[in-house]
């Protein structure tokens, strides 16, 4: 019985190590890529539409990110776990986003961007699945 409860706790313990692991690295990768474009705006007359499209391609590639630094590659449940990894970044970052700024996020724009998110774990969970292991 005690081996039980021991062996659902360190699986549970390395579901919390890799969902970190992945979150804390999109976050990281976010952050130094805003930034870059944040320096790059400044430097540089860029409308708005093409601002919009960079924000979305730094939060799928921060997504990408996290996957591939948190799941192994060849892993079974790659894209399992890059859904979920996907689904916590933007799930919070679209929270965080509404708390910091004082802006209403509709719940369309937040049903959508973590749409995004799951698609985009998804996706990188199954390129970084399809990937040759150690």
């Amino acid at each position: 019985m005690a081996q039980q409860a021991i062996r659902k706790m360190k699986r549970k313990q390395k579901t919390v190590n890799w969902l970190l692991k992945g979150v804390l690295t999109a976050v990281a990768v976010t952050l130094v890529a805003v930034v870059v474009f944040a320096v790059v705006i400044g430097l540089t007359d860029i409308s708005d539409s093409v601002i919009r499209i960079i924000n979305q391609v730094i939060k799928v590639g921060a997504v990408f990110a996290g996957v591939y630094a948190a799941v192994p590659k060849g892993s079974d449940h790659a894209i399992r776990q890059g859904t979920v990894i996907g689904l916590v970044y933007m799930g919070a970052g679209v929270l965080l986003y509404a708390l910091l700024s004082g802006q209403q996020v509709t719940v369309i724009s937040w049903v959508l961007d973590v749409l995004m998110g799951i698609a985009a774990g998804g996706l990188s969970g199954m390129i970084v699945g399809s990937m040759q292991g150690k």
